[in-house]
């Protein structure tokens, strides 16, 4: 079937292709596409509504002088289905959508509606994404003051300060265990026998402060006994001289 439709064409021998002239085209030719609307626009002229996704006839081209970040920008040209006005579009690689450049408005910009939904929407959850990122950032500049203060700690104290440090607290710990261990020693009682001597010997020691007590107040009591004895002898022994002198002196009157 292939030799009915004429593919093949003679070269006669003379032929060079050297001699064949090369068309120049321009650097920013158009193209020719079928597409289809990338967003919802209005046309200005007619007022007709062109939904995402119709299908269409366009012309394409590079946007000369216009890059972002090293990426190329395109525009569209295409006709309004109602009225047949040229409508312009042209990509918008910053914000990864679509912008209309002439000739028809966007209903909604897709970009602007995803920031309203996420701050209208999720508002609960952005503040707590707020509330995170503030927390990390307090935590990394507590951590960046305490490496700070440490460094200078360390560039203020030297080894030997250290060492005698570190040997003060030694002997301070060693000096409050044997206090502690001191304390622990008098205040345990080894064993029930020796609470038992303790109270026989309390109670010796009662019995015997009771026993001079009593010998105490038996000893005044026969001092008070022999000071009673001893006046009445001594008055006894008054009375009866006085007695024989007035007896004498009778008997000499006689």
């Amino acid at each position: 079937m292939g030799e009915r439709k004429g593919l093949n064409k003679y070269y006669p021998p003379n032929f060079d292709p050297k001699q064949i002239p090369r068309i120049r085209k321009p650097k920013n030719q158009q193209r020719k596409i079928r597409s289809m609307v990338p967003l919802r626009i209005r046309c200005n002229t007619c007022g007709n509504y062109m939904s995402e996704g119709t299908k269409i006839n366009c012309r394409e081209e590079n946007v000369i002088g216009e890059t972002y970040l090293g990426i190329k920008i395109h525009r569209f040209y295409f006709k309004c289905s109602k009225c047949c006005t040229e409508l312009i579009l042209k990509t918008d690689p910053k914000n990864s959508s679509y912008v209309a450049e002439s000739g028809a408005t966007c209903v909604y910009d897709q970009h602007e509606e995803e920031e309203q939904a996420e701050d209208g929407g999720d508002r609960m959850s952005s503040l707590e994404k707020r509330t995170l990122v503030s927390k990390r950032e307090v935590d990394v500049m507590a951590a960046l003051d305490e490496m700070k203060s440490m460094k200078s700690r360390r560039v203020s104290v030297s080894v030997d300060s250290m060492l005698e440090d570190l040997s003060k607290r030694h002997k301070e710990e060693e000096e409050v265990a044997k206090e502690e261990d001191a304390a622990l020693i008098k205040s345990t009682k080894f064993g029930k026998q020796r609470r038992i001597v303790d109270e026989e010997t309390d109670e010796m020691e009662k019995t015997k402060k009771v026993r001079m007590e009593a010998v105490d107040e038996k000893k005044p009591k026969t001092k008070k006994l022999a000071c009673i004895v001893t006046l009445k002898k001594k008055k006894t022994t008054s009375l009866g001289l006085a007695s024989l002198c007035h007896n004498y002196g009778a008997d000499e009157e006689e």
